[in-house]
């Protein structure tokens, strides 16, 4: 009697996502937005950083957003700042990965004093108001907006710590994980084996949630001059410069702060979609 056919994996995502429409729409809008950043010298119809007398001139067939208070092409800027903007999430979730990962592995399969001492500091991490603490890093790191990404990823590092020390203290309970201890399995390799792959499904989860927030994250800190500098353009300095126009050209914001908006919805919305999907108990259900 043969096996069951197990369908591949690229027939079981092309079937979560024809179920689940939140997903298909949002990973549809994120592909898009990654073309338009690989492709924005290309699709761009004007450069980012060009001047014009054309100052906050309303939409037309030249400028199909307008101009901002320097005469430069709203839709341009919007284009090449998309780039930055993925940039900076990536880059503040990938550090806060780094560091939280480990750091949560280690103190949950350790246990002990390794995981009340990492407890604590996590603790007194968190204790602090997520935006202060990053604008205090990004100054004694430096302005810009590497750096300024770099302590959002520190910030996100202790919750992230947290929830992997949380599912890593769980799985190591595992009958499965006391026996390989028995036959003799190094501890890295138990970790490698056997916690990691089953404890990281809610990190990942996490991860695609933390997205939306380092996009957050950057618009604040541009918005603040702490993150892109001038002329480069990021959806957040954008915001900020338009902000000061409000009261005369209101639709300046709506670009940049609809793309904001929309970017991190898309993210949130992935991230809810695949907390679904690996969850455990709704597997166990169907």
């Amino acid at each position: 009697m043969s096996a069951p056919h197990r369908p591949s994996a690229a027939r079981r995502f092309l079937s979560w996502l024809r179920s689940d429409l939140r997903a298909a729409v949002s990973l549809a809008y994120l592909l898009l937005l990654f073309s338009l950043s690989l492709l924005a010298n290309v699709v761009a119809p004007h450069s980012p950083i060009a001047q014009s007398m054309d100052m906050l001139a309303p939409p037309d067939a030249a400028h199909w957003l307008g101009t901002d208070d320097l005469g430069r092409d709203v839709l341009s800027r919007l284009i090449h700042g998309a780039p930055m903007t993925l940039y900076a999430s990536f880059l503040a979730v990938g550090v806060g990965s780094l560091i939280g990962l480990p750091v949560g592995i280690m103190a949950g399969y350790l246990g002990g004093w390794v995981d009340g001492l990492t407890g604590r500091v996590i603790d007194a991490l968190l204790s602090f108001p997520s935006i202060v603490l990053a604008i205090a890093v990004t100054g004694a790191l430096g302005i810009g907006l590497t750096n300024s990404m770099i302590a959002v990823g520190i910030v996100f590092s202790p919750g992230l710590a947290r929830l992997i020390r949380v599912q890593t203290i769980v799985v190591k309970n595992d009958l499965y994980v006391d026996a390989a201890r028995t036959f003799g399995m190094s501890p890295l390799r138990i970790v490698w084996r056997h916690i990691l792959p089953n404890a990281i499904q809610p990190f990942i989860v996490q991860v695609t949630l933390l997205l939306a927030a380092a996009l957050l994250a950057e618009a604040s800190l541009s918005f603040l001059g702490l993150g892109v500098q001038p002329p480069q353009p990021s959806w957040g300095q954008m915001l900020a410069r338009s902000y000061g126009y409000m009261e005369i050209s209101p639709e300046q914001m709506y670009a940049p702060g609809l793309a904001i908006l929309f970017t991190a919805l898309a993210f949130n919305a992935l991230g809810e979609s695949l907390r679904a999907v690996l969850d455990p108990t709704r597997r166990r259900s169907d």
